[in-house]
């Protein structure tokens, strides 16, 4: 009878703050910048230079601790973590190892299996290395420092978790309470939230873990789903096969879905950990505390039921609509404007979302204002324009965020409701189809349907529906 295994999954998420500088200078943060323009001599390494705490750090760290159920170290340190590589211009990390800023918390999930907690051991603060750039072609590697500096909290999970599944909820589940904060826009492909994942193997019912490896170089949902069913195979298999599972780092290469050594897993006593002694300790008084869990906003379980019972929107729109904080934000500004909140979600879940599938666009890419929909709501509600004209606005306001009215007016694409307008368009159809028109006074109701789509066509989708079914019946 052959074995069964169990995967055992922890996770560290490295989340970088939506600081506007980083976490001990006054250097930019913002994403993309010329290589090396965003540094000074703190966040290069210079001898002499001394960091000093940018506060909002601790603030958006203390805000997630709180809305993961941690517990708050009130009075925490910074410790240097030393290692040698080329994108840590120092020769050490400024980290937390024996008094992180969070602790003891953890966040509800819930899979086809249902709902399960998976436990927070802690959140820490500490800052990014810089960004090594490989050059193949000169077989050289270049290091840019940007990076170097920007805040970090990295958000090291219990190893709760058992499947893909249950890591990628997991994570969303993170990246939803991170992004409703402001804390972090949690960009995978940018890399201000990245994932690794600390995985080993076991005998189904065995109390004692197996060794674990860590992965790394997992940016989307996607690749982190692969990585751990490839490595789940891959240490199944040295087992089967009486060989040992090396405790390891690895680098995962999504392209061939593949992982490789990169270097034996260290341990805390391996980067030699001492109290940073250019930093004094961060002391977190009550009511610091109290000012932040007062600031805290409505998060997505608080407005998925308000969305049903204030808006009376069904469950499955309230889903779609807190499932990102863009989508929430657009519905309530429009719902303000405009007073149609079926009509607004309605939009935001069929045109908005198809648009952003078919452009590749993620929903905090929308770039139309939500004055812009509530019009366009208005427009449609009104009647003055057709659905099939509001289909063609809303695709121009979505490109870009046109003032609907205007252009409805600019290119007179009002509905037409002038009946001896209409009244030539409907005869003319009704010359032109015979077999429907039969059809209808054969006792068939439906073909009138087809009848008004044919005036509809021919007036450019500009007619007024009810006005053209009206003179059909009268003529027919």
């Amino acid at each position: 009878m052959s074995k069964v295994y169990e995967t055992v999954i922890g996770l560290e998420v490295h989340v970088e703050l939506a600081t506007k500088t980083k976490i001990f200078c006054g250097c930019s943060t913002a994403f993309g910048g010329a290589v090396n323009s965003h540094t000074c001599p703190v966040c290069t390494g210079m001898p002499g230079a001394l960091p000093v705490l940018n506060r909002q750090v601790v603030e958006y760290a203390v805000a997630v601790g709180l809305a993961t159920n941690c517990k708050i170290t009130q009075r925490c340190r910074f410790d240097r973590k030393n290692y040698f590589y080329p994108d840590n211009p120092q020769n050490y990390q400024i980290s937390q190892l024996y008094l992180p800023v969070c602790r003891d918390g953890g966040v509800e999930i819930e899979t086809e299996a249902g709902k399960k907690m998976i436990g927070i051991h802690e959140i820490h603060m500490e800052e990014d290395a810089g960004k090594l750039v490989h050059d193949e072609w000169e077989d050289v590697s270049v290091v840019d420092y940007n990076r170097s500096g920007v805040p970090l909290i990295e958000i090291v999970s219990e190893p709760d978790m058992r499947s893909a599944e249950e890591v990628i909820a997991y994570l969303e589940k993170l990246r939803l309470i991170i992004q409703y904060l402001g804390a972090s826009d949690c960009k995978l492909n940018e890399g201000s939230m990245r994932a690794d994942v600390n995985l080993s193997v076991r005998e189904k019912g065995a109390e004692q873990f197996g060794t674990r490896t860590e992965m790394k170089n997992l940016n989307s949902f996607k690749a982190i789903a692969r990585a751990v069913a490839a490595e789940r195979a891959r240490q199944i298999e040295l087992l089967e096969a009486g060989k040992k599972v090396v405790q390891e780092t690895r680098r995962w290469d999504d392209n061939k879905e593949y992982s490789y050594a990169m270097r034996s897993k260290e341990d805390a006593q391996d980067y030699r950990y001492f109290p940073e002694p250019d930093l004094v300790p961060v002391v977190i008084d009550d009511g610091w505390i109290a000012r932040i869990r007062a600031r805290q906003p409505e998060m997505q379980p608080e407005k998925f039921l308000r969305y049903q019972q204030e808006f009376g929107l069904p469950e499955y729109d309230a889903a779609i609509l807190t499932g990102d904080k863009s989508f929430a934000d657009l519905f309530e500004a429009a719902t303000a404007l405009c007073g149609k909140p079926k009509k607004v979600s309605n939009w935001i879940m069929v045109e908005t979302i198809r648009l952003l599938k078919e452009n590749g666009m993620a929903p905090d890419e929308i770039r139309f204002s939500p004055a812009s929909l509530a019009k366009l709501v208005d427009l449609a509600d009104s009647g003055a324009i057709t659905n099939t004209v509001a289909k063609e606005v809303f695709e121009q306001i979505f490109r870009n965020d046109c003032d609907p009215g205007q252009y409805v007016e600019e290119r007179g694409l009002g509905t037409v409701s002038d009946e001896a307008a209409l009244r030539g368009a409907v005869e003319q159809v009704i010359k032109d189809n015979p077999q429907s028109v039969a059809d209808y006074r054969g006792g068939k109701e439906k073909a009138i349907g087809f009848l008004v789509g044919q005036t509809m066509r021919a007036t450019g989708g500009k007619a007024n529906p009810g006005l053209v079914k009206q003179i059909l019946k009268e003529l027919l």
